[in-house]
């Protein structure tokens, strides 16, 4: 299943480590660091013009890459949250 994380982005669930809301995790000056030294090694990328509310970690082949999202946290969570139960739904069917 995937998820759309905004604009014309979508990713696997399974490639998901994390989803960040933006605002109150980079309070910490470690999340500011990660965040900083991520986007210096070009893990970083920013998916809409629009101001980012939540940042998404994934990896894929060992390859992390993390996704600013305009979308809240709370939205994706919901969102994967309906993917995976009609999942379990249907595998019972």
């Amino acid at each position: 299943m995937f998820l759309h994380i905004g604009g014309d982005y979508v990713v696997s669930i399974r490639n998901i480590i994390a989803i960040m809301d933006l605002e109150t995790t980079t309070i910490s000056k470690d999340t500011k660091e990660f965040l900083k030294i991520a986007e210096e090694e070009g893990f970083v990328k920013s998916i809409s013009e629009e101001i980012p509310k939540s940042f998404i970690i994934t990896e894929v082949d060992k390859k992390s890459k993390i996704y600013l999202s305009p979308i809240s946290s709370v939205t994706l969570q919901k969102r994967a949250s309906f993917l995976e139960d009609n999942v379990k739904k249907m595998r019972k069917l």
